[in-house]
């Protein structure tokens, strides 16, 4: 044991700082599983002052630091590397406020995602921050990673529900924004430096979460087209047609659509026949189904869509959502696979699946492509089936390239993480990311907070 892991467990106890044989496998990587390996150790903070207290020593002694929330990344930003402590803040967990008055929550980083939505919903609110990993998922984590997810065409990214935070930065020093007001220009909007830079300026370790009135109702249909040009004229067709209440609109290739209804026993289509492309669209409007039922009856009447199915209740919703989250199981049917979180411009994405699966299609002929997005957010995901793990990097290559070829994001909600980090040069230019080290360099200047990750 170094002498910086014996300053911590002396000033902390072993309760707190895990070592040797106490720490368990889950430590060992997030949910990407690249390069796992287990921390020099683990410490487990209960408040901000016990994380103020590990990133103190830690930085006087140039210790390493890995920051650790629900572990469902899929970057390898929260797995350690060599001689890094684990900074855990699973028991940093706990809403501390519910403001009626003022629509907010104040919670802890550790906070479950779906026990803030639950909390929402029981006092008669809605925190729309919604993804499939709501169960595991820490809000610190959806914070750093500035998470989107299912209902960003309506109500944004993270960033957008976030009113203030309370951060611990590198030296230990606890900065105290714990805004409640959507108005606030009084000098720099200093959360914006925590938002989105995945642990790499800051430790999160509470918020103030934006609340928003609950829906009177929701109404959900599955819609089959003929192609992605469809795809977008129903998309400016549902905005038009239910603007300020649309609030998903995920797009289903075949590809995707058909492997999970063949792969997944959970789920089955509730279409007799298979189209080229699906679109699963929701509303939230107190007028019932029967007002998405006219718009697209009308839709149909015109064949500017093939078919169309709208749930009747809430069990019929989430047989279709599962069709569209069906991805975790899938992938675990793939042996093995590369998949992708991108942002595209809109009116690029049709050329530029053509130009990918055409290129990938040639260096790797019995590859198969499943796609699906959010599309109305410019998010699409990528799930390529691989038969040799040396493949893996020449569709890397092949993708993010072609993404800095169409102006596009390498990451639309994942983050970079380490594993995308050799690839950040195609969604930013020079100067952006030297204004990025200039920041690093100042805010955390022996560069102990999740070295490695975003920046080099």
């Amino acid at each position: 044991m170094n002498n910086t892991i014996k300053q911590l467990v002396g000033k902390l106890g072993p309760d707190v700082i895990l070592t040797g044989a106490d720490i368990s496998g889950k430590y060992h990587a997030d949910s990407s599983g690249e390069t796992a390996r287990p921390p020099v150790a683990v410490a487990r903070p209960a408040s901000t002052a016990q994380v103020s207290d590990i990133l103190r020593i830690c930085s006087a002694a140039n210790q390493k630091v890995v920051v650790q929330g629900g572990l469902t990344g899929l970057c390898g930003g929260a797995t350690p590397q060599e001689e890094e402590v684990a900074l855990s803040l699973e028991r940093l967990s706990g809403i501390e406020e519910l403001d009626q008055a003022s629509m907010t929550m104040t919670v802890l980083a550790g906070t479950p995602l779906q026990a803030i939505q639950d909390a929402a919903d029981a006092a008669g609110f809605l925190f729309p921050l919604d993804l499939g990993a709501r169960g595991s998922c820490n809000i610190g984590g959806n914070i750093s990673t500035n998470a989107g997810g299912n209902e960003v065409i309506r109500f944004g990214m993270t960033r957008n529900l976030i009113l203030g935070l309370e951060v611990v930065l590198a030296d230990g020093t606890v900065i105290n924004s714990l805004n409640k007001m959507l108005k606030n220009n009084a000098g720099y909007d200093l959360k914006h430096l925590f938002i989105g830079t995945e642990g790499t300026l800051g430790v999160v370790t509470r918020a103030v979460l934006r609340l928003f009135a609950k829906p009177e109702g929701r109404s959900t249909a599955l819609v089959a087209l003929d192609s992605f040009e469809d795809v977008v004229r129903f998309l400016h067709f549902m905005s038009r047609e239910f603007s300020g209440s649309l609030s998903s609109f995920e797009v289903m290739w075949d590809s995707y659509y058909d492997y999970i209804i063949e792969h997944v026993p959970t789920v089955s289509s509730p279409f007799d026949e298979r189209y080229p492309i699906y679109v699963l669209t929701e509303i939230s409007d107190k007028s019932g189904n029967h007002i998405l039922e006219d718009a697209l009856a009308g839709e149909l009447e015109q064949d500017r869509i093939l078919d169309a199915v709208i749930c009747k209740s809430e069990r019929e919703r989430e047989a279709i959502w599962a069709i569209r989250d069906g991805v975790g199981e899938a992938m675990a049917v793939i042996m093995d696979n590369a998949n992708f979180d991108v942002s595209v411009p809109i009116n690029a994405m049709a050329d530029f699946l053509n130009q990918l699966e055409s290129e990938i299609k040639a260096l790797l002929p019995d590859t198969a492509l499943l796609v699906f997005g959010h599309i109305g957010d410019s998010n699409l995901h990528l799930v390529f089936t691989v038969d040799r793990k040396e493949d893996k990097k020449t569709i890397y290559d092949v993708v993010y390239r072609q993404v800095g070829a169409y102006n596009g994001s390498i990451s639309a909600e994942h983050g970079i993480g380490m594993m995308k980090r050799p690839y950040l040069h195609q969604s930013r230019s020079r100067e952006e990311l030297a204004l990025m080290k200039v920041l690093k360099q100042a805010m955390d200047p022996n560069n102990i907070l999740n070295p490695g990750r975003v920046l080099g």
